[in-house]
């Protein structure tokens, strides 16, 4: 049976200034932090200000994210999410984006896979499911559509 896709929420995550921790032999590695930001649809809340992106960026600009930090939902419930993928695109638009500047959304591929963790019972099904997102990198946030692999 083929996959469908279910659109859950709209996540956005603010972002502060880089760690760049340099050229480990595997890549430029930087790390972003987390400061807040909201999810919107079938579960909403607000993004803690606690957690980074760990990225890995090739000198072709191929990147890998390993995205991890808190939310907490309207009802008072927690999440972990724990968000992986990657971003690549033309080499001049992967440097624009290192370096903090807009560039357009359609010519970066950026495709993660969200995990959730959470203790609460009326949202145990974010753990047990498989999602996909799409995302767009802004100079000061990281917007995701997440959906649900049904």
């Amino acid at each position: 049976m083929q996959p469908v896709l279910t659109h859950i929420a709209d996540i956005t995550i603010e972002v502060g200034q880089p760690v760049t921790v340099g050229d480990t032999g595997d890549g430029l590695r930087r790390v972003v932090p987390i400061l807040g930001g909201t999810i919107r649809g079938e579960i909403s809340g607000e993004i803690c200000a606690a957690g980074a992106d760990y990225q890995l960026i090739r000198a072709d600009g191929f990147t890998t994210l390993d995205a991890r930090y808190a939310a907490r939902l309207d009802n008072g419930e927690h999440l972990f999410i724990v968000n992986t993928g990657v971003r690549f695109g033309p080499i001049d638009v992967m440097e624009r984006i290192t370096r903090g500047e807009p560039v357009p959304p359609e010519q970066v591929y950026f495709r993660t896979t969200p995990r959730f963790e959470t203790t609460s019972a009326a949202h145990a099904w974010l753990s047990r499911h498989i999602f996909v997102a799409s995302g767009i990198r802004r100079p000061d946030c990281v917007q995701l559509q997440v959906f649900r692999v049904e």
